[in-house]
């Protein structure tokens, strides 16, 4: 095991960690040695997968908008769980992000007076999404990551799975990563360290997230002791192509496409008659499977999956090509259709992950409810939840998150980099040692369990019990089940013992995070009796303040989920009826 010296260890290589990145060598001057550390290589996180574009209030006066009314839409569309503080941050702070990337080089798409154009999503009260056709995470990514090329304090490790969050007493002490190429062992040693490793989509089967979307860093702070919160709120995004699941943007419906059944009726005025196709995602994915649900979907022959239709055939072929390139390629390509003259099958898909790993509201990860935070360890992005979405997200507010956050997290680890004390180098070792051992009990047991099979049956159990729609009858089955593949997960081999990129140790380890990820989910399910943005649930149908305004705080315990709550910071809002 080779031990790596730096100030700081960023762990997520997508828009989140290398805004943080950047943010933090500019605030240090450019004194820092700053590690970014990525399982992937870092241009293929899935941040490139970001379609639709990033929210902010670019021109008020033009568009009659402004912050307050942002942060209203975001709380509406959150349930009122989102913290109001976070919210008027994200709000306020998102406009300067946006000109930020703007300045790194991002091609945002214009209007001809040279403004950048912004398109109407879901749940927003004006257009306030500014895109670069429908491949915003993209070219935000590849401006990053040219940025960070011109950064020599910025160090790039691609491909290096990290296996261990090593915390001693509260404080962060290092990371143990594995070198894909090699299968080399490495101790990342360093004062501060940012977890952005994006969601856990991928613990779903149909799913619109790449396979990479297993929600490391969550479970690694979640085995480390730190708490999660509000894990039960899983987003769903409505338009999942049929049978792969991969993602038809927002963007599709925000110019001005329409959900047809399969008697070819639009049907979202059955359900929200001001918004139609422009409601927020739980509201729009809980449409389609009622349509589904009351016999009006259809069959695919191939998956068995039912689904319903999106229609841009009354799309005039140019717009489509200008500001749907993606839409066009990816339909063309997977199903062979044309959307200027065929209906596009979709269903809901498993999304985004409202919940994550338990922060401040300046991304500081915290030791428990108490207030108390982790010392020298930081989540910003999809991974944290800080909560700025709440029980549901409003499309084109993660991006601005990320940018938002990235800038806060980036300057302050950067602080605490120059102040902290590096960490005794025979704490961080013995704790890395142990992780060694562990990862060579894996790859050297003698199980018998196909850790393949343990992650189909999870991710069935997942889409069967803990979808759009949820029973408490079917919670406690994924609750069950999940336990039991937890405990053939001890069992499992490993079929490739070589050290040259081992993909199968490299899945297994992924597979074990999601299973911790599940179980999690399903128990925080189970324990929030009401409906709330994505978490819909038929024996308890209506949004229950008075028991649940409150988050949901997990953390492991010797027998299992400990779960908790704390209140939601209201601000200038209060929690009303939702009704688009």
């Amino acid at each position: 095991m080779e031990t790596l010296d730096f100030d700081v260890v960023i762990l997520g290589s997508g828009i989140a960690g290398m805004t943080s990145a950047i943010h933090a060598e500019l605030a240090s001057g450019e004194r820092l040695r700053i590690a970014l550390v990525s399982k992937v290589h870092a241009m293929r996180s899935h941040s490139v997968s970001a379609e639709g574009g990033i929210s902010g209030v670019l021109y008020p006066k033009e568009n009659k908008d402004s912050a307050s009314l942002h942060g209203y839409d975001t709380v509406k569309g959150s349930d009122y769980l989102a913290d109001q503080d976070a919210v008027q941050m994200l709000a306020e702070s998102a406009p300067k992000e946006i000109k930020f990337f703007e300045r790194l080089g991002v091609p945002w798409n214009r209007e001809e007076n040279g403004r950048i154009n912004e398109r109407p999503f879901g749940g927003m009260s004006v257009p306030r999404t500014a895109f670069a056709a429908d491949k915003t995470g993209f070219f935000m990514m590849r401006a990053l990551y040219d940025e960070i090329t011109l950064h020599k304090g910025i160090e790039i490790f691609h491909e290096h799975i990290v296996t261990a969050l090593l915390v001693h007493r509260g404080r962060f002490v290092g990371l143990h990563a594995i070198r894909l190429r090699d299968g080399r062992h490495f101790l990342f040693r360093a004062k501060s360290c940012v977890i952005a490793t994006g969601g856990f989509a991928r613990i779903y089967g149909f799913a619109t997230t790449a396979y990479a979307s297993t929600g490391d860093g969550i479970a690694l702070a979640y085995r480390a002791g730190l708490p999660l919160k509000d894990m039960e709120f899983v987003q769903f995004h409505p338009t999942g192509l049929i049978p792969s699941g991969i993602l038809i943007t927002e963007a599709a419906r925000g110019e001005g496409a329409y959900l047809r059944n399969s008697r070819g009726e639009r049907f979202m005025e059955r359900y929200a008659k001001s918004k139609m196709e422009l409601a927020p995602r739980d509201i729009v994915a809980r449409a389609i499977m009622s349509e589904i649900e009351a016999g009006r979907g259809l069959r695919n022959k191939e998956s068995g999956l039912e689904y319903v239709h999106l229609d841009l055939t009354h799309l005039d072929s140019k717009r489509i090509d200008e500001k749907l390139p993606m839409v066009r390629d990816l339909t063309t390509k997977m199903l062979h259709i044309d959307p200027s003259k065929d209906l596009i099958p979709i269903r809901p898909a498993s999304h985004f992950t409202m919940g994550g790993i338990h922060t401040n509201l300046y991304g500081d990860e915290m030791l428990g409810p108490s207030g108390k935070v982790a010392d020298g360890i930081w989540a910003v992005g999809e991974c944290a939840c800080v909560s700025v979405h709440g029980a549901n997200r409003l499309g084109s507010n993660s991006l601005s998150q990320c940018a938002v956050w990235g800038r806060i997290v980036g300057t302050s680890v950067a602080r605490h980099a120059r102040g902290a004390w590096k960490v005794a180098s025979d704490t961080a070792g013995r704790l890395s040692a142990e992780e060694e051992d562990r990862i060579a009990g894996m790859v050297d047991g003698k199980g018998s369990e196909d850790p393949y099979e343990i992650m189909r049956e999870m991710q069935a159990t997942l889409d069967r019990n803990l979808y759009v729609y949820k029973t408490v009858a079917g919670m406690n089955r994924a609750i069950k089940d999940l336990k039991k593949l937890r405990s053939r997960y001890v069992d499992i081999y490993i079929k490739d013992k070589g050290d040259t990129y081992n993909t199968n140790l490299r899945d297994a380890i992924e597979i074990g995070n999601m299973l911790e990820l599940a179980g999690v989910v399903a128990e925080c399910a189970a324990a929030r009796k009401e409906s709330r943005g994505s978490h819909y649930v038929l024996e308890y149908p209506e949004r229950n303040d008075e028991r649940y305004l409150k988050h949901t705080i997990a953390q492991k315990g010797i027998r299992g989920t400990r779960i908790g709550y704390i209140p939601v910071r209201i601000g200038m809002w209060k929690p009303e009826k939702r009704v688009y």
